[in-house]
């Protein structure tokens, strides 16, 4: 887990963060998970292949950094969850509940949990997209009542401390 320690955390940020964790180790194919507010900056993350991606990006010859970590992965989210939100209001299409975005190597979903804050997830190529989809699913049910505003500062503020 990227997240902070739980000393000093509510039983709620706890929650949430061990949701994380189990959203990454039962779903195959997930590479990280990123909950990022709706003014874009990160509240938790839990990413896998952190201590990984240095050294296959060192040996594929890409400078060392967080490419494919949760840290990209919540500015890749947020910048997604701008877009389709301002495409639905274009569209009158209501709110965006969720999009996933499938390439050659990967796919990234997001997905609405409340007040704006979203779910990203980074998967690989081969991942069962319904699987991963339905597990987001429950995520944010599970979250979306929990992540109030005194949780989402808390977290934020945890995850600046650990920086």
């Amino acid at each position: 887990m990227t997240a902070t320690g739980t000393f000093g955390l509510s039983t709620e940020a706890r929650n949430l963060q061990w949701l994380l964790g189990n959203l990454v180790e039962e779903v195959p194919g997930v590479r990280s998970v990123a909950v990022v507010s709706s003014d874009g900056l990160m509240l938790l993350s839990s990413d896998p292949a952190t201590q990984q991606a240095t050294t296959v990006a060192a040996d594929a010859g890409r400078p060392d950094g967080p490419r494919g970590s949760s840290a990209d992965l919540a500015t890749i989210v947020s910048g997604i969850g701008s877009l389709t939100i301002g495409a639905a209001r274009l569209m009158d299409g209501g709110g965006v509940k969720q999009t996933m975005v499938a390439m050659e190597e990967g796919s990234v979903f997001v997905m609405s949990i409340s007040d704006g804050s979203l779910l990203g997830v980074h998967a690989t190529p081969d991942c069962d997209m319904s699987v991963v989809a339905y597990h987001m699913a429950l995520f944010v049910g599970r979250a979306g009542h929990v992540l109030t505003p005194e949780v989402r500062s808390e977290l934020r503020k945890s995850m600046e401390s650990a920086q």
